[in-house]
């Protein structure tokens, strides 16, 4: 007979009254506060004005939870959204879509890079760091929530979520657990091939490698996970899977580019802008 761990966490750290603070909201905040001291290194050891870090970290985060939860009703719960929009911005701001998350993220980068006369690639190059651990915090978050469980499974290491009240019978596979871990050995790899070669890094490689490999193991981790909609059941891959796919394959393209341009010269900067702080660095120094 095999061993489990019971998994009996209380999601909230503390509470007063109402008020509660839980271990998801401070992992998720987490992963934005150590994504910035990420992002600080980057702008540090390439060059670029820390000034351009707070609007980064804004954008960020209004990309991140707006894609996430208009990702989850659209995905998973359209006719919510239809019927009742607002429940998108009413708390507890329950139901978060990665896909969703990821087309938000990619969106509101372009727009930052656009004003900021940035290159689009650098940018999304140098955050996927940052988001790939956000990721790791994210499903830690999850575990703490027993939520996202896995199917039932005779492991040595498999989890019984005694909180989740539905599925609480059997030991399961700790899916939040898997993707999590691979989350990290994400932040790392990313990191290292950055480090490197810094701003020599052909543009587009991380992105690739990012999205090849979040969306590639999630559709394997897919089938170790319960569906999380009754609708999914009737699905040969469920949604989760489906769009993984086409987050693969644009992977895959972007690897293609970051190989053919690989011995192009990487630009940080638009022309205008180069020119404009050229312009200021060489002006005298005020006494």
């Amino acid at each position: 007979m095999f061993g489990y761990i019971i998994w009996d966490v209380n999601p909230e750290i503390f509470s007063i009254g109402s008020f509660s603070i839980r271990w998801y909201g401070l992992l998720f905040a987490s992963g934005f506060l150590i994504g910035q001291r990420i992002m600080t290194h980057v702008f540090r050891k390439e060059g670029i004005k820390e000034a351009l870090l707070d609007s980064l970290l804004l954008t960020m985060v209004i990309a991140t939870v707006v894609g996430a939860r208009l990702g989850h009703f659209l995905f998973y719960e359209p006719e919510v959204l239809l019927n009742n929009p607002l429940q998108v911005i009413t708390p507890p701001f329950a139901g978060l879509a990665s896909h969703g998350a990821a087309i938000g993220i990619l969106l509101g980068l372009y727009l930052y890079a656009r004003n900021k006369k940035m290159s689009f690639l650098w940018v999304v190059d140098r955050i996927v760091i940052a988001v790939a651990l956000a990721g790791c915090f994210i499903r830690l978050g999850n575990l703490m929530n027993s939520e996202i469980v896995g199917k039932v499974t005779d492991v040595p290491w498999a989890f019984v979520f005694t909180r989740n009240f539905e599925f609480t019978q059997y030991p399961r596979h700790p899916a939040q657990l898997y993707e999590a871990i691979a989350c990290l050995v994400l932040c790392v790899l990313l990191f290292w091939i950055w480090n490197q070669r810094k701003s020599q890094t052909p543009q587009g490689l991380l992105l690739g490698i990012f999205l090849i490999w979040v969306f590639g193991l999630r559709f394997v981790f897919e089938f170790f996970k319960e569906n999380q909609v009754a609708f999914e059941n009737e699905l040969t891959y469920n949604m989760g899977q489906i769009l993984s796919i086409p987050a693969i394959l644009m992977g895959i393209g972007f690897l293609i580019y970051a190989f053919r341009n690989k011995n192009k010269e990487q630009r940080i900067f638009t022309d205008s802008l180069a020119e404009e702080e050229n312009r200021s660095d060489s002006l005298p120094a005020k006494s």
